[in-house]
C-alpha cells in the first residue's frame, strides 16, 4: 500500500475503485488499523460505485508513529477534568482530523462522503464540524459525541481494550486481541474461531504499537464533549450503532444523532463493538443510500 505525507505526516492509505467514483473515505478507531475495515465491506462499497480509501490514523498501523511524545494517563485526565483543566497532550482529534482532510487534499480530492466508526466516528464528526466544505455527508458509526452523563462502557469492555499483554510474544499478542475481540464484539454475530485467529494473526504480523493506542485515547479524553461542534454540522448524517455494544453503548449513538439536525439513526439488535460480516451488506447499502441521497 502507498504512502503520502498529510498534515506533515505520513499516512498509510489504500485507494480502491474508479477514480472517477464519489469518494468515501473510512477512517478507523482507537487502536486499530485501516484492516479493521472489513475487505467485505470495502468490496461491496466499490461494487456499489465508489472509490474507497482507507488508510492507518497517525501513531497505529504502519502510519508515521509519534516516537517518544509525553502524554498524560487517563486517570489525570479525567480527574484534572473534573476542575475544567486539560493537561497538554501530544495531538489531538482536532488534528486527526485534518489529517483526513489533509489526507484528501494530498490525493487532488474536493469532497467525499466521510465515514468512521468509533473513535474515527468521533474524527469523521469533526471532519464534517471543521471541514464542512469537504465533507459531503457523515456516517458515524459505534460512536458518541463526548457528553459525560451518557452510559459508560462495561468495565469488562474497557478492562480488555486497555490492558496491555504480558509480552510481545506472538501467541500472546494474538491470544489478546482474540479476547478483545470476543469481549467487546457482537453477541448475535458470534465470529468463528479459526476465522478470528487467522483475522488477528495477521493484524498482529502487519503491526503491534501500544504506545500509540495510549496517545490516541488521550486525545479522545482531551477533546471531550462535541455536542456545541456537533450542532454546527451541516452534512447528511446517518448513525449507525449496535444495541449490545458494550465499549459505547448505544446511548452514544442515539446522543451524536440527536445532536445533528436532521441526523438519522439505524440500530442492529445483537450487534456490539465490531463490523459483524453478516452485516456489512446490510451497511454498504445504507451508506451507498445515505451518499447518493445527498447527491
Amino acid at each position: 500500500m502507498p504512502q503520502i505525507n498529510a498534515n506533515g505526516v505520513t499516512l498509510e492509505y489504500e485507494d480502491r475503485g474508479t477514480r472517477d467514483a464519489p469518494v468515501i473515505l473510512l477512517i478507523m478507531g482507537l487502536g486499530a488499523q485501516m484492516t479493521l475495515w472489513p475487505d467485505e465491506l470495502v468490496d461491496a462499497l466499490v461494487a456499489e460505485g465508489f472509490r474507497v480509501i482507507r488508510y492507518d490514523n497517525r501513531d497505529i498501523g504502519l502510519s508515521q508513529k509519534m516516537e517518544g511524545a509525553k502524554f498524560p494517563g487517563p486517570a489525570k485526565q479525567i480527574l484534572l477534568g473534573k476542575i475544567g483543566l486539560k493537561p497538554a497532550v501530544p495531538y489531538t482529534l482536532a488534528d486527526m482530523a485534518d489529517d483526513a482532510a489533509a489526507l484528501l487534499d494530498a490525493l487532488a480530492i474536493d469532497r467525499a462522503h466521510i465515514v468512521g466508526a468509533s473513535m474515527g466516528g468521533m474524527i469523521a464528526q469533526l471532519v464534517a464540524a471543521n471541514h464542512s466544505g469537504k465533507t459531503i455527508t457523515l456516517t458515524s458509526i459505534m460512536s458518541t459525541t463526548g457528553n459525560p452523563k451518557l452510559p459508560a462502557a462495561k468495565k469488562e469492555a474497557m478492562d480488555v481494550l486497555t490492558k496491555r499483554p504480558d509480552s510481545a510474544d506472538e501467541a500472546v499478542l494474538v491470544a489478546h486481541g482474540m479476547k478483545i475481540a470476543r469481549v467487546i464484539g457482537s453477541p448475535g454475530y458470534p465470529v468463528d474461531e479459526e476465522a478470528l485467529r487467522d483475522r488477528v494473526t495477521k493484524t498482529v504480523r502487519r503491526s503491534v504499537y501500544p504506545a500509540g493506542m495510549q496517545r490516541q485515547l488521550a486525545a479522545i479524553l482531551h477533546d471531550g464533549d462535541r455536542r456545541a461542534r456537533l450542532a454546527g454540522v451541516e452534512a447528511p448524517t446517518l448513525v449507525i450503532h449496535g444495541e449490545d455494544d458494550p465499549l459505547v453503548p448505544s446511548a452514544g449513538g442515539r446522543d451524536t444523532a440527536a445532536s445533528i439536525a436532521g441526523a438519522r439513526i439505524e440500530t442492529f439488535p445483537g450487534m456490539g463493538h465490531d463490523l459483524p460480516l453478516p452485516l456489512v451488506d446490510r451497511f454498504a447499502a445504507l451508506i451507498a443510500e445515505h451518499a447518493r441521497g445527498a447527491a
